[in-house]
């Protein structure tokens, strides 16, 4: 009973903090849909905006290259260099 009731409050306090969330806007361009279906799958699009000005393009390789190798995010070839791509124009600083 005492973990029904903890779960009951830890729902409870969660709710405001999900109803806070703002949706994330990125940038358009070819290969949006792919970042938005496959990143936005795993994790929040507010990593790409805020870790933008730390990360050159070839950074961003390597950024699609450790979800899939170290992570093992489920991304198919196309859909990674279509990522992959989309960062660096867009985001590549």
């Amino acid at each position: 009973m005492r973990t029904i009731a903890i779960a009951f409050v830890a729902a409870l306090l969660a709710g405001p903090a999900l109803a806070d969330e703002q949706e994330i806007k990125l940038k358009p361009g070819p290969g949006l849909d792919k970042v938005e279906s496959n990143c936005g799958a795993c994790h929040t699009l507010a990593y790409i905006p805020m870790n933008s000005p730390f990360l050159k393009p070839a950074q961003w390789d390597a950024e699609v290259t450790k979800m899939i190798k170290a992570y093992g995010a489920p991304i198919e070839d196309a859909d990674a260099k279509a990522i992959a791509e989309y960062l660096k124009a867009s985001y590549g600083g």
